[in-house]
């Protein structure tokens, strides 16, 4: 007699929405439910919130519709991997709620040794700190979702540093810290009041992953050590795997993995990456969304059909990407350079594209020069990767091939791997990867495409900022 199906969930928390899945133990997705998150509270600049309870509630929400999606016995459910969005900074009472909304990640001071003024505030943590005690009642965290930059990390030892000083650096006292375990621990189980507010069955492990990146880079396989993923949200990096703490590098930044004590290299990224293309989208204004609508398919099916017909370096447009400007660049703006007649919105879709493309490119040649490895693939993952048009301009500007899931894979499989680990579905990560990952569509590069996009970075993209620089600083003091 065959034994029973045994299901674990996975949570995507993301920068737009939370989407959680539950996966049989072949990795294989049976129910899903997603919630959007309500828009960032903006009361002034450098200040981003999320607004209410906003993480928990769409947590909530999203774990409803799955378990309601959910055809199999929930009795068969034996773990929660959790996964959130990273850089997020939560202060809680003594009792664990919320005494002030959770910071975003765009918020500048979540990187600052910023408290507030608040004489109820307890507790210090990150949203995967915060959405870990909502669902367990524990004040326990994952190691690997405290960023150097932001707590006091001991990175070498995946703990909290024990130098009073270091501590002080970050206004922080130790008691104010969660207790941290590694990425693939259980946490703790969900509560009843959890389980009421979810759907999910009280009393099932809560397992802990990492920040979402690693778990995005776990979820779509990439272990390989000269394979390189780019998360193509919100925010865009590429990620390396490696097995020590390089806090010397220049081209990139030592994170945790969602894998005990190996790390991910981190390239300098793009911040609003693929929130461009929707700028772009939604300055056509609302009749180009009723046409395509009354098409039957979406905005970006549109333009990337308008898209395909541009050739490779769209005639000439060339978009540098700076839509949010780095805090001590702060003149940047964005630029497309190279208007003439035959120019149309087709063109700039792609321009767009090429810019994402190059500029990683250049993140991802220094990273890996710097390792002293040359790479053999690229594999895309997030909301990006689903554009066949986005996949060919990365194979032709990195001139190798560029992979992709096939069905669903990022940031929920990555947290389905954690807890079935956990759970004892699989021995190890690596079996738990190779069991339940996704297949992969690999696009290769096309060789005339290649060359261009070869002279345009060498040429021109490499260094465009050098000459875009002096103009954007002579227009900052006007229009500041």
């Amino acid at each position: 007699m065959p034994s029973r199906e045994r299901y674990v969930v996975g949570v995507d928390g993301g920068s737009q929405s939370t989407k959680v899945v539950i996966y049989d133990s072949r990795g294989t997705p049976v129910a899903e439910g997603r919630v959007p998150l309500e828009p960032a509270s903006r009361p002034q600049p450098g200040i981003v919130e999320h607004p209410d309870d906003d993480l928990w509630h769409s947590l909530a929400g999203a774990s409803r519709e799955a378990m309601s999606a959910f055809r199999g016995d929930p009795r068969d459910i034996v773990a929660v991997g959790l996964c959130t969005i990273r850089c997020c900074k939560a202060f809680l009472r003594r009792d664990g709620s919320l005494a002030r909304p959770v910071m975003s990640w765009m918020d500048t001071r979540a990187y600052q040794p910023w408290l507030p003024e608040d004489a109820d505030v307890a507790w210090a943590t990150t949203s995967s700190g915060y959405l870990t005690h909502r669902l367990t009642g524990a004040f326990r965290d994952t190691a690997a979702n405290s960023i150097a930059l932001q707590w006091p990390i001991d990175v070498d030892r995946w703990q909290w540093s024990e130098d009073a000083g270091v501590l002080r650096q970050f206004n922080l006292r130790r008691e104010q810290l969660f207790e941290l375990v590694p990425p693939g621990s259980v946490a703790g189980n969900v509560t009843e009041d959890a389980a009421r507010a979810t759907g999910l069955p009280a009393g099932i492990p809560v397992v802990v992953t990492a920040n979402d990146k690693a778990v995005e880079a776990l979820g779509t396989g990439s272990l390989d050590e000269r394979t390189a993923l780019i998360s193509l949200g919100t925010y865009i990096a590429a990620m390396l795997h490696g097995g020590r703490n390089r806090p010397e590098a220049r081209a990139f930044w030592t994170n945790f993995s969602c894998i005990p004590r190996r790390y991910l290299y981190e390239s300098h990224g793009i911040r609003r990456g693929m929130w461009t293309l929707t700028w772009f989208m939604d300055l056509l204004g609302p009749e180009f969304a009723a046409a395509a609508a009354a098409r039957g398919v979406s905005r970006e099916a549109v333009l990337e059909e308008e898209a395909r017909q541009v050739p490779a370096g769209s005639d000439g447009l060339v978009t540098v990407l700076d839509w949010l400007a780095p805090t001590d660049q702060p003149f940047r703006k964005g630029v497309m350079l190279g208007f003439d007649a035959r120019h149309t919105r087709g063109h700039c879709f792609r321009s767009i594209l090429e810019a994402i493309a190059l500029s990683m490119k250049g993140h991802v040649d220094a990273m890996a020069a710097e390792l002293g490895i040359s790479l053999r693939e690229v594999v895309l993952s997030g909301g990006g990767a689903g554009s066949a048009l986005g996949m060919q301009v990365f194979a032709d500007v990195f001139g190798i091939p560029a992979s992709r899931a096939r069905g669903p894979a990022g940031a929920s499989l990555g947290a389905a791997v954690c807890a079935a680990v956990a759970a004892g579905l699989h021995p190890d990560f690596a079996t738990a990867v190779a069991r339940m990952e996704r297949p992969r569509e690999t696009f290769a590069p096309d060789p005339v495409a290649a060359a261009t996009y070869e002279r345009l970075e060498r040429e021109l993209y490499r260094d465009v900022r050098r000459f875009t620089d002096q103009v954007l600083q002579r227009s900052w003091p006007i229009f500041h």
